[in-house]
């Protein structure tokens, strides 16, 4: 059997470990996954999940504390103590709401401290709130209207219409933009994904309410399981299409797997040519076309940017800046010119491991040229591999018998008044 080149450079899965463990420990990893806060809020466990806050919250409070805490409660409730499907879904995932940021209030008050978590910040993990859609600002919006008219059951079944068909909309648009304007990226996958859970919730929470059929919210779980499967799919390829890896040049001694340090994060992700005293630093083949930023040199860390610009008479010399524009992975080419350099031939330069536009890191694991190809897939799959896609799946394909226990959800939540 006569082996081919291409059979003579695969990567180690010691090499593939270590570009994870350092993309990991940059915090790059993408995290598509449901907020474990919107799974248990939004399962059959929720009015557990809620009384337990509710004594956790309060746990921690002197008794003054205690009783501002159900008095706040209590107005912002209407003046009452029992809420109507409190224990229940939506229902429940907003009284959580309004508990952690009544009791961030009741603990700010006299206290100096301006660290104290903020509700806004909570929401947009919980609710993954960017600019790439309204989808985290429809739910959150809806959530911070229920409590105060959660016992008028007209009034929640019309507000829930309104924000339901809101969603649709939004959630029909920001799957089309995925699938067919190449707007794939982390954050979207994961906004659609809460948005997709999320209005699932709101049309059992109709159905509670008499206000919609049964058939209803079938037709709409069996619509995104199916849409989650696509999208799955393309986010898998979109990741193939941005990871890229380039290795540490420069000195070379005989390849091993260093320890791992603290990771180089830099924002600047694509050097297409520098050139210093007619040598090139970088050789034009290892270097990744991915951008993240219109920012050259974000970085705080000496080794993985400022050494790569050349310098003259101790400052760095202007550069030419190439940016193409109409695409949305847009690359750089960056050229330091008549330059002369004070860089040791010898010098090793970091390599790059981009993940995906914004998500970059410096590395020092050594690995041959022709293996970044191979690297690239296996990193994908690690990637994938790391998210909890069969949980999310799960929220799309409940058994009957699951589905008809959240319809007959009927818990009430009530205050205990000290």
């Amino acid at each position: 059997m006569i082996l081919t080149g291409r059979s003579l450079c695969l990567p180690s899965p010691a090499t593939v470990q270590e570009l994870f463990f350092v993309a990991r420990d940059a915090n790059i990893i993408p995290d598509i996954s449901l907020d474990p806060v919107l799974t248990t809020f939004l399962s059959l466990d929720s009015s557990a999940a809620l009384q337990h806050q509710y004594a956790f919250l309060q746990r921690g409070m002197s008794r003054e504390q205690q009783s501002t805490f159900s008095l706040n409660l209590t107005g912002e409730l209407g003046g009452v103590s029992r809420v109507t499907y409190g224990g229940v879904g939506v229902v429940a995932l907003a009284l959580s709401m309004l508990f952690d940021q009544v009791a961030q209030q009741v603990r700010a008050q006299g206290s100096t401290e301006r660290d104290l978590p903020s509700q806004g910040s909570g929401a947009k993990r919980i609710f993954g709130i960017s600019s790439s859609s309204r989808i985290g600002w429809i739910i959150y919006s809806y959530l911070h209207l229920i409590p105060g008219i959660a016992n008028n059951q007209e009034k929640v079944a019309e507000t829930t219409e309104i924000y339901d068909n809101l969603l649709k909309l939004e959630l029909i648009d920001h799957y089309e933009r995925m699938t067919t304007k190449k707007r794939m990226s982390s954050v979207s996958m994961q906004q659609w994904l809460v948005g997709a859970a999320f209005h699932l919730h709101m049309r059992i929470h109709q159905v509670r309410l008499n206000s919609v059929p049964l058939g209803s919210v079938e037709s709409l779980r069996r619509s995104y399981k199916s849409g989650l499967g696509r999208l799955v799919q393309d986010y898998t390829a979109y990741l193939r299409r941005n990871i890229q890896v380039t290795g540490p040049s420069g000195t070379r001694g005989p390849r091993k797997h260093r320890t791992r340090g603290r990771p180089r994060q830099t924002n600047t992700l694509s050097v297409t040519n520098m050139n210093c005293s007619g040598n090139h630093l970088f050789n034009d083949s290892q270097v990744s076309p991915i951008i993240s930023s219109h920012k050259f040199n974000e970085t705080s860390t000496p080794n993985a940017t400022a050494d790569r610009i050349c310098r003259r008479n101790g400052s760095s010399e202007d550069s030419g800046l190439n940016v193409p524009t109409g695409s949305d992975e847009t690359s750089v080419g960056i050229e330091i010119k008549n330059n002369s350099c004070g860089f040791n031939r010898d010098e090793e330069v970091l390599g790059l491991l981009v993940i995906e536009p914004l998500r970059n890191v410096s590395h020092s694991v050594q690995h041959h040229p022709c293996e970044s190809s191979a690297i690239q897939q296996a990193l994908v799959t690690r990637i994938m591999d790391a998210q909890d896609l069969e949980r999310n799946r799960n929220f799309f394909r409940y058994q009957d018998r699951i589905f008809h226990s959240f319809v007959r959800q009927r818990d009430d939540f009530e205050l205990k008044i000290n």
